[in-house]
């Protein structure tokens, strides 16, 4: 898979790891272009970890991802390595992401990317944690990936809005900010 860059990064081969498509990755970093340089950034369900390599790439200062699955955890080390420059930072959380997110240091994010298997019944569940959590600056914005066939976001979750809403084809980029009191 091609990245910024022109640099490659490896996929895994394995049939339940989804990537990002190009055409949404390339989307959403010209959405967020000139904002990324020295941010914190979340990659939840990392897959392949494109996403927080083209962070890393465009110049976030520390990205922390979580991936449940172990082999996926060690391409996404092997990727991410590849685009760090100095004064950089990342780290691989390996796990479930519902207990995993309650373990990451608290310090809020500038940028959340949430791309869970499109099926999965976790998204309201990971979206009330982020915010009980604070995870998310009250500057930041929070992108979550889905297929509105299988989930359609809440206009607000306890703590989180709907700010803009993109689509591309199937998928659908929902994005969030934390709500204004």
């Amino acid at each position: 898979m091609k990245l910024s860059q022109h640099r490659q990064i490896k996929s895994s081969a394995r049939a339940d790891i989804r990537p990002t498509s190009s055409k949404v990755r390339q989307a959403l970093f010209n959405i967020w272009q000139g904002e990324i340089e020295q941010t914190k950034w979340l990659d939840l369900c990392a897959g392949t970890g494109a996403i927080g390599a083209q962070a890393i790439a465009a110049g976030a200062s520390k990205v922390i991802g979580i991936e449940i699955n172990l082999s996926a955890c060690q391409i996404i080390q092997e990727n991410w390595q590849k685009f760090t420059s100095e004064g950089q930072t990342f780290q691989i959380i390996q796990g479930d992401v519902i207990t995993k997110l309650k373990t990451v240091s608290p310090g809020q994010f500038d940028f959340i990317y949430f791309d869970p298997p499109y099926q999965s019944a976790i998204y309201d569940q990971v979206l009330t944690l982020i915010a009980s959590l604070k995870l998310l600056s009250p500057t930041g914005e929070l992108a979550v990936e889905h297929n509105p066939k299988f989930w359609q976001p809440q206009q607000i979750i306890t703590g989180l809005e709907i700010s803009r809403e993109k689509h591309y084809g199937d998928t659908f980029l929902s994005f969030f900010k934390v709500t204004q009191m």
